[in-house]
């Protein structure tokens, strides 16, 4: 008896130390730290005499990083330089386009504001980690509702591997704000809380309101009181992990939100370990996304109607479709929607081949209850993992049409909450 008892334990411990290997493989590829930079390999012969700075090789303005030890040169007041990294991608998650120099486009001309939100510490604690975030202010004057009553703003939450500033770019929407007139917030998810910028939308604590949503609310909440900021038309809206965290804050705090937009994210309330997340973004969660629904209404009994759009490409390997099915049924069970709900489907044709205006072809459908459009769900023919509509020089931006921002402030446009 003592042979097989052994041989069983024996087997059971290589088991479990192959299963080791395969999730510690699977986390450094998923929300592994950045990869370090390779040194630069060492000169064959050195160098008989230094050359003066001025006859030096001049390099590409593509350059992320600056050795500490060179010494700036002085530039005119009048010459702005700016150096952007972006930042090295999971193996899976690869930009449409290839890196190359691009040329910047003109910024919109409001004000760009960097701030952070640091919450109180608890007596006899020491203090929290602070959320750092971006606020955009249109440089065009309010009109008459909005000196009333304040600016809408719209909340915007980056993906994995991305800072505020590239989703900012990428996405365009600080253009179409100062058309409309929208603040807009962009929280930074810091570094020192995810390697890769990865909000933890499969965190169980968070998926209940805490971690990084209760940080995201307090930014709101602060960024409202300093400014003249419409209470009633605060939207919210994310891609990817940053959809899955916009999800996250909206179901939380109802009352908050006018309405929600999820571009690309996974279904809410599974996940909650680093294997679990990987299965819900290929498979989402057909075991758990009823309850995780259910379990939020029984929190919160007089949980308002939440009126949501729902963004997604179809050739998404990373995200899959089925995770925005699965959206579609939460959402509906969230908002109580009858089964006689009116729904209308529209279809957009793609352009033509080789057209200097790109667009896939997409399907809306659209969720009615009397007068109020409750949810309208965007399925985009041949678009991969990226921002719709996006500019495509960097990476998670696929620069055909649809724009995504534009069809999100559209349907924010009809919205306000009672």
């Amino acid at each position: 008896m003592v042979k097989p008892a052994t041989t069983w334990l024996r087997g059971l411990l290589r088991a479990g130390k192959a299963q080791q290997r395969t999730a510690t493989k699977l986390a450094k590829v998923l929300f592994g730290p950045m990869p370090a930079k390779a040194k630069p390999a060492a000169k064959a012969k050195p160098a008989a005499k230094a050359k003066p700075a001025s006859k030096s090789k001049p390099r590409s303005k593509a350059v992320s990083a600056v050795k500490a030890s060179a010494k700036p040169r002085a530039r005119p007041a009048s010459e702005v330089v700016t150096r952007s990294a972006v930042p090295a991608l999971a193996p899976f998650a690869t930009p449409l386009s290839p890196s190359r120099v691009r040329k910047k486009a003109a910024p919109a001309p409001g004000k760009w504001l960097a701030a952070h939100y640091a919450p109180l510490p608890e007596l006899g604690q020491l203090p929290g980690r602070r959320l750092p975030y971006f606020l955009y202010l249109p440089d065009k004057p309010p009109n008459v509702a909005m000196r009333s009553r304040g600016r809408p703003l719209l909340v915007m939450l980056h993906g994995c591997e991305q800072s505020a500033t590239q989703f900012a770019e990428g996405t365009r929407m600080n253009r179409l704000a100062e058309r409309k007139g929208y603040a807009v917030l962009y929280p930074q998810q810091s570094l020192r809380s995810h390697a890769r910028r990865c909000w933890k939308w499969y965190d169980k604590p968070t998926q209940e309101g805490g971690g990084d949503a209760r940080l995201i609310v307090g930014a709101i909440e602060q960024v409202v009181s300093r400014h003249a900021i419409d209470r009633a038309r605060i939207y919210i809206c994310g891609i990817s992990a940053g959809a899955g965290m916009a999800h996250i804050v909206a179901l939380n705090h109802p009352h908050l939100f006018a309405a929600l937009g999820l571009h690309s994210g996974p279904v809410f309330g599974a996940g909650h370990n680093l294997i679990g997340a990987l299965h819900v973004m290929q498979h989402g969660a057909s075991g758990r996304m009823d309850a995780a629904i259910d379990e939020v209404l029984a929190r919160q009994p007089a949980f308002p109607r939440l009126p949501t759009m729902l963004l997604q490409g179809q050739d998404d390997k990373v995200v899959r479709p089925v995770n925005q099915t699965q959206l579609v049924r939460q959402s509906v069970r969230v908002n109580r929607l009858p089964f006689d709900t009116v729904v209308t489907v529209r279809r957009l044709p793609a352009s033509a081949a080789g057209g200097r205006n790109p667009a896939h072809a997409y399907a809306l459908h659209d969720y009615q209850v009397g007068k109020q459009l409750l949810l309208r769900v965007a399925q985009i023919e041949r678009l991969e993992h990226a921002w719709s509509g996006g500019d495509a020089s960097l990476p998670f931006n696929d620069k055909a049409k649809p724009d995504a921002s534009k069809l999100l402030l559209d349907f924010f446009a009809g919205q306000r909450r009672r």
